[in-house]
């Protein structure tokens, strides 16, 4: 009896941030991402584009609430704590350029933020919101 052999996919190239360089990990505390991973990394299942890392505020969180996407509050079925002031989060594309557009953008990490992203996103507008020091995911 012949055994088909077992082949290894093709490994996929590892994901790249809005700057051309090896995607950082945006924050494991809380765990964020499409993955839950810590990384802003996206595939075609993830139709909300979760690719900009961004450092949460108050104003950003309670703009957010405003909209209708309460990112505060627990959601213990998802295992979810609610975010924090300062807390690192992948954000979707199109809800950060909508905050953004309505002068409430948090800033982001422009090594933790996906390249995908600048489908949507200009790098000049993500670049003149970079957190300062370009914020440190351990610091959060």
């Amino acid at each position: 009896m012949s055994q088909t052999p077992v082949t290894n996919p093709t490994p996929s190239p590892p994901a790249l941030n809005v700057l051309g360089q090896p995607l950082e990990v945006c924050g494991c505390e809380p765990l964020t991402g499409w993955y839950r991973d810590g990384s802003c990394r996206t595939d075609g299942q993830d139709q909300g584009m979760h690719t900009v890392c961004c450092i949460v505020s108050e104003v950003f969180l309670t703009y957010s609430r405003a909209q209708g996407n309460d990112l505060s509050s627990p959601v213990l079925a998802f295992s979810f704590p609610g975010l924090k002031a300062g807390d690192h989060w992948c954000l979707c594309a199109r809800r950060w350029l909508q905050a953004y557009e309505d002068g409430m953008a948090p800033p982001v990490r422009l090594e933790a933020c996906e390249q995908s992203t600048l489908t949507v996103i200009p790098l000049e507008v993500l670049q003149g919101h970079a957190a300062p020091g370009n914020g440190d995911p351990d610091a959060a």
